[in-house]
């Protein structure tokens, strides 16, 4: 299991930093959907999703908060889903639906490495994971 976090931790990275580059650059396709989805505020829309990302990819690979990075992007790619399933459409600007796709495998490959790490999660971790074989009536 602590191989298979790694490799979807390694693909979520990829994924998101490689979507940076276009969030930080103002590339047009980036301020096509967040002037789509923000209107003039689209530079605190871009470059705040933007700095969340880059945040949640650090947190995947800190051992204490790798878990939180998984929540983190989680969330992110959520709204990402939502905003293509109600104002950007699956395609945007004729992508043939590549940013609609990558946030969905983004969004299953943090719930992946949530579930493989949901024991780390604080307060609820062990609700999660069952109690482990420990009797706590004795």
């Amino acid at each position: 299991m602590n191989i298979l976090s790694w490799i979807f931790r390694i693909i979520i990275a990829v994924i998101l930093l490689q979507t940076l580059f276009f969030k930080f650059s103002g590339a047009e396709e980036s301020k096509y959907i967040f002037t789509t989805l923000m209107g003039e505020n689209e530079a605190v829309g871009r470059i705040g999703s933007g700095v969340v990302e880059l945040i949640a990819v650090v947190l995947l690979f800190i051992p204490q908060t790798v878990w939180l990075g998984a929540f983190l992007a989680l969330g992110t790619m959520s709204g990402a889903i939502f905003s293509h399933l109600t104002k950007l459409g699956i395609s945007v600007k004729d992508d043939g639906g590549l940013l609609f796709g990558l946030a969905i495998l983004v969004f299953l490959l943090s719930l992946a490495v949530l579930f493989i790490h949901r024991r780390e999660i604080p307060f609820v971790g062990q609700m999660l994971s069952g109690i482990s074989g420990q009797n706590h009536l004795r």
